[in-house]
């Protein structure tokens, strides 16, 4: 076998070598092009000092790069060195339009979204096509039919989760929150055999901070030396962990419910779980460790999100005791005029909770930038520049939402800003569909090139509906059932923490709860 692979060698090395060659130079051609296109780019951050010096202030200073380079070049491109492996060129929200119809092929946010989760090294596959699928076709349509599934779970999460507080009750509202929100999202994503099970709500909470510590712990070292090093690290090692568990409370499930089904009048469970199963043969999922690795990620998305949004929005009435009795008399009113419950009908109805939820998202976003997309093949924007292959595209949401051009008092956190907005919107349009769609650029899960947090285009986040619902219910549970301040000593809403793109409300932090009488 040896002698023949030698023989061949000898034979084929001249082609050999001219392919090697050929491959050589276009690869230096292709690495030369694409620095000198990149070299036209203006960079933000060049008084900061040499690059290392630059990615440690992404890592602690980010907000103020992206509100740099916007106000330098608001339409325009820029860069600025970051803690990805590619290179980040940031451009204005007028691009949007013509980004948004490049294919996956040319702008991928799922290579995107595997750099920024380090999938490499923390081996988090966060775009499994079965996710948004089921999502889009299965849960968004179903939310109708499911609101009082959610609105039951939610009351009964609520309610013994912050219990009875007779007194002014100091309560971490975020470590409440993750259970909260890992019941209720739990009850649609997992059944109701498990979403109280300590084992699945242990694994889901803390995937969610495994992953996020996980990533953190991978961009604080040195591009450099991550393949080498990444892979051993303790936070990276938790994650395979959390794989493991899950398969082993999520798997019994799975085959009670396969053979439950071979019994006749045998009624599916009416959840995310039985809608994966029902499509696993059309995605090829052929091991059941797969639902294991899909729910986590699912957990992942639906807690840490839901969660820092909750949490960002309990924080800020804590802050303002003015806007709690407004809101918590149009919850009661939404609820009146429907029996009690919370349908779609009610949902929609408490305009100015969405309001206030989406002034929470613009004024305390979870990330400062957003659509995000790695660019697999080189292409020309409208204005004739050139964006290389191997870059990282990205848009500046929190300058857009804090350009006074755009948002005036933009720097004042005004509950009904979209409320009014949308009342505005309606009289200069009257009425009839024109109006409604008008309106309806100032909803919560609207998405436009002012309103960037759920994304933008095609790939926008398909489970902003499902979230909005939940969130609105938590919200108005805890209105109707308890009053909120800061913590005795607190001076105003407490700051968030910040860390490269991303921001956080401060997990440490306490509200103080008395339940209404």
């Amino acid at each position: 076998m040896a002698s023949i692979f030698l023989e061949l060698l000898t034979e084929r090395w001249p082609v050999i070598a001219v392919g090697a060659l050929t491959w050589l130079i276009f690869t230096i051609v292709q690495t030369l092009f694409s620095g000198a296109t990149l070299s036209q780019i203006p960079i933000v951050g060049l008084e900061i000092g040499d690059e290392e010096k630059r990615r440690m202030a992404y890592l602690t200073s980010a907000k103020k790069l992206y509100t740099d380079g916007y106000l330098k070049f608001k339409d325009g491109i820029f860069r600025f060195t970051t803690s990805r492996t590619s290179p980040v060129v940031v451009a204005p929200p007028r691009f949007l339009g013509e980004l948004q119809k490049l294919p996956d092929n040319v702008l991928s946010i799922g290579a995107a979204i595997d750099e920024t989760m380090e999938s490499k090294y923390t081996k988090i596959e966060a775009q499994l096509a079965i996710i948004p699928s089921t999502i889009k076709s299965a849960l968004t349509p179903a939310l109708v039919r499911l609101n009082p599934v959610i609105a039951a779970e939610t009351k009964e999460a609520v309610d013994s989760e912050l219990g009875r507080c007779q007194n002014w009750t100091e309560l971490n509202i975020n470590h409440k929150l993750l259970r909260i929100v890992a019941k209720v999202s739990g009850r649609i994503f997992i059944g109701p055999e498990l979403c109280h099970s300590e084992d699945y709500l242990d694994a889901a909470i803390n995937y969610t901070t495994d992953v996020v510590e996980a990533q953190q712990a991978v961009q604080m070292m040195k591009p450099w030396q991550r393949w080498l090093r990444a892979p051993f690290l303790p936070q990276v090692k938790k994650l395979n962990q959390r794989l493991v568990q899950a398969d082993a409370f999520l798997r019994p499930v799975v085959n009670a419910r396969r053979k439950a089904a071979l019994q006749p009048g045998y009624e599916k469970p009416d959840d995310m779980l039985q809608w994966l199963m029902d499509s696993q043969a059309k995605f090829g999922q052929k091991d059941d460790k797969e639902y294991a690795k899909i729910q986590l990620i699912l957990s992942f998305a639906a807690i840490h999100t839901t969660t820092l949004t909750a949490t960002n929005a309990f924080y800020n009435l804590a802050a303002m005791p003015e806007v709690v009795a407004e809101l918590r008399e149009e919850v009661q009113a939404a609820l009146d005029e429907n029996n009690g419950t919370f349908t779609s009908s009610a949902l929609q109805s408490m305009k100015k909770l969405d309001s206030f939820l989406k002034e929470t998202l613009r004024f305390h976003p979870f990330s400062f930038a957003s659509f995000q997309r790695k660019v697999l093949r080189q292409f020309t924007l409208s204005n004739g520049q050139v964006i290389p292959a191997g870059v990282t595209i990205e848009v500046p949401a929190y300058p857009v939402s804090f350009d006074p051009n755009i948002f005036p008092e933009c720097d004042r956190f005004d509950p009904l800003r979209f409320y009014k907005l949308r009342q505005i919107a309606r009289g200069a349009n009257s009425t009839g569909t024109k109006a409604a769609e008008a309106a309806a650029q100032n909803q919560f899960v609207s998405v436009n090139q002012s309103s960037l947090t759920f994304g933008y285009g095609r790939h926008a986040c398909p489970g902003r509906f499902f979230a909005a619902n939940e969130i609105k219910m938590i919200l108005s549970v805890a209105l109707l059932g308890y009053d909120v301040k800061c913590a005795e000593g607190s001076e105003g809403r407490y700051t968030n923490l910040e860390f490269a793109h991303m921001s956080f409300p401060d997990s440490s932090k306490t509200l103080l709860f008395k339940s209404v009488a």
